[in-house]
């Protein structure tokens, strides 16, 4: 018993079992968090374009077979709707088929650029408060252990080691859920701009098809 006591002593003792690395853990995830939060709305906000607009004026130079002039266009633009479309609109002698193949590939290398660092903030979301739990666990060991040392104001001690031990958990909420949000938020953004994407790109195969049909009536 007194060994099994002696090891009990010894393990929290060590710097893994102080309740407050993971307070520390919590506000530099926080930090990190914000500043991911904050590149991501920069990044979408320098990248978001007029899909419509683009939309009409590429249909126009479509229509009247003007690609290269519809390249020129796209090339003023630096977003994932327009580089997708401008990577299958330069292949466009290729045929629709083709063409449809590599603005499938385009759309998935873009993503990945728009969907940089989401994956940090659906981490720091699901796993802040189970962080935050496990020093709130930490705390309160502690504070049965001190409990064990000293029974003087036994009471006063327990209670005052666990509402400090309950902080890690309100610290860890307060990480994960702004984390949630904005998580959820850049998600729902690059849905919308893969969906104006794909309209952009059908309005060039579209265009492709129509004049393919004709060819191979012939």
């Amino acid at each position: 018993m007194n060994q099994q006591h002696g090891i009990v002593n010894t393990l929290l003792g060590l710097p893994i079992f102080q309740a407050e690395w993971v307070l520390y853990l919590l506000i530099l995830l926080s930090f990190i968090s914000v500043a991911v939060m904050v590149e991501r709305w920069i990044f979408y906000k320098k990248h978001q374009v007029d899909s419509e607009a683009i939309r009409l004026e590429l249909n126009k130079l479509l229509s009247v077979g003007d690609y290269g002039g519809a390249a020129a266009y796209l090339q003023k633009f630096d977003s994932l709707e327009t580089n997708v479309v401008l990577f299958g609109l330069r292949e466009y002698q290729k045929g629709p088929d083709s063409v449809e193949d590599l603005l499938v590939g385009a759309e998935t290398k873009e993503k990945l650029r728009y969907n940089k660092r989401l994956s940090f903030l659906a981490t720091v979301g699901s796993n802040s408060p189970f962080i935050g739990l496990f020093g709130t666990v930490l705390g309160i060991i502690r504070s049965f252990k001190d409990l064990s040392n000293s029974m003087s104001n036994a009471d006063s001690s327990v209670m005052a080691g666990i509402s400090e031990a309950l902080i890690a958990t309100a610290v860890g909420l307060l990480v994960a859920i702004p984390a949630v949000i904005a998580y959820n938020l850049f998600v729902g953004k690059v849905k919308e701009v893969s969906s104006n994407s794909e309209l952009l790109s059908r309005t060039l195969l579209a265009q492709l098809k129509a004049e393919d049909a004709p060819a191979k009536g012939a």
